[in-house]
């Protein structure tokens, strides 16, 4: 007699199921600076190589996207992926391009990096157990 094991699905998922997405994630916006500076790069779609790379960017950054946003809150993912974009073009910007990164801009850019680590922590196992805990204590109150 042969037996199956099954899986609990109820179970929290692990660092590893939950680094997957986040993987995925940091790749959409390494795509997203590529397709930021590849846009730049094609003067408004005027340059063919330019172009042609901005579009193999952009299909990049939306399959890995996609493919993050299946685990990940929409707001989160979207809020990441889209700082990672900004401060990647804005730093990136004066190397491939005529343009300035100032103080002022290195500052908001730090600013921007930091809510992206608190988004990143925000989505963090412990912090996702805490909330079930909390759920969990909370319920039966509710059904009083």
């Amino acid at each position: 007699m042969t037996t199956t094991a099954t899986r609990d699905t109820t179970a929290p998922e692990t660092t590893e199921k939950k680094a997957g997405p986040w993987l995925a994630l940091l790749l959409a916006g390494g795509f997203e600076v590529g397709y930021a500076l590849s846009v730049n790069g094609s003067e408004g779609f005027t340059n063919l190589t330019w172009s042609l790379v901005a579009i193999v960017f952009f299909l990049f950054t939306l399959f890995f996207l996609s493919v993050a946003l299946k685990k990940i809150d929409v707001g989160i993912g979207y809020a990441v992926w889209a700082g990672i974009g900004a401060v990647g073009a804005a730093l990136l910007g004066p190397v491939f391009f005529d343009e300035t990164l100032t103080l002022v801009k290195a500052f908001w850019l730090a600013v921007i990096i930091g809510g992206v680590i608190w988004l990143k922590l925000a989505d963090s196992p412990k912090l996702e157990a805490k909330k079930g805990d909390d759920q969990a204590i909370a319920a039966p109150e509710q059904h009083q």
